[in-house]
């Protein structure tokens, strides 16, 4: 059997340092929360999109939301707009996939919700349509977002960004900073 190369020290250094990048978040995160919650308290719906690993991650969430994270509490108005086969298929066929997101927004979200916009290079076109309608009616955003956080970096009102290079290590910071809204939103008020 051929032995694989693993480097596992640098496989975990990478990633300490892309979690320790969150740190430098810490307000922003913050600022995420207090939009989600307000949003949650005056009856809004949360909505989460990406591509690949960012769709699992916006079901997780979604997931987090309307069950529970690690508190009993009620359950949360949430959608991952990557949940939807047939509507994904049809917006696809009949506008385009970088319509998937931002039509679902069309018919689903009113203006003061919330979107959070997963992409780990910033730069998903899909992505970026679902923000700028977003941007247009009055939807709030927060991007979790990777490398320099691309388009979508000066185009969300609250962009976590992280720093690295690797889309894996991205995306594990990614899940860190989704279960730290998680706890926000599970905190009693």
């Amino acid at each position: 059997m051929k032995t694989l190369p693993l480097d596992i020290e640098a496989t975990l250094t990478a990633h300490e340092q892309a979690i320790a990048s969150i740190r430098g978040l810490a307000s922003r995160i913050h600022e995420a929360a207090e939009r989600i919650l307000r949003v949650l308290d005056h009856g809004g719906q949360i909505y989460i999109c990406g591509n690949g690993g960012s769709a699992a991650d916006s079901q997780h969430f979604a997931a987090e939301l309307v069950g529970r994270f690690e508190t009993e509490r009620r359950g949360y108005p949430a959608i991952a707009l990557s949940t939807d086969t047939s509507a994904l298929t049809s917006i696809g066929n009949d506008y385009g996939f970088d319509h998937i997101y931002s039509r679902q927004l069309e018919a689903l979200a009113k203006p003061g919700e919330l979107l959070i916009a997963i992409s780990t290079s910033g730069n998903s076109a899909n992505i970026v349509e679902a923000v700028e309608y977003a941007r247009r009616y009055n939807i709030q955003t927060v991007g979790l977002l990777g490398r320099d956080g691309g388009r979508l970096a000066s185009l969300v009102d609250v962009p976590l960004t992280i720093g690295a290079d690797s889309t894996a290590r991205i995306q594990e910071a990614h899940i860190v900073i989704l279960h730290m809204l998680c706890a926000a939103i599970d905190r009693p008020k």
